[in-house]
């Protein structure tokens, strides 16, 4: 894609941003880079990409097994040490709650 002078005064107004007219043509040049950088990642096949990931997630597969480091179990659980820690930093707190202003009426 080429990016010309009408795309990058667009581009301007829709970011609210001003160019240096001296810079133009070398901001002009990068946004072509990334967008050919961005049309390549397009161009991937990716179609059994999925199948891989539910491989790779599966911790009895022969990769993680062999390699990865299992997955912890994602299971809440409370410190309660932390609360009081985090509650002495507040100007004030009640019933391990902060207390603040009002703001809205």
């Amino acid at each position: 894609m080429t990016i010309d002078d009408p795309l990058l005064q667009k581009l301007q107004k829709l970011g609210m941003i001003q160019i240096d007219p001296q810079k133009s043509e070398a901001i002009k040049k990068s946004l072509e880079d990334i967008l050919g950088f961005v049309e390549n990642i397009a161009d991937l096949p990716l179609c059994d990409t999925q199948d891989k990931i539910q491989e790779l997630a599966d911790p009895n597969h022969s990769i993680n097994a062999q390699k990865a480091t299992p997955l912890r179990a994602d299971t809440p659980a409370i410190d309660p040490t932390i609360p009081p820690h985090v509650l002495k930093n507040a100007p004030e707190a009640k019933d391990g709650y902060f207390i603040v202003p009002k703001i809205i009426e």
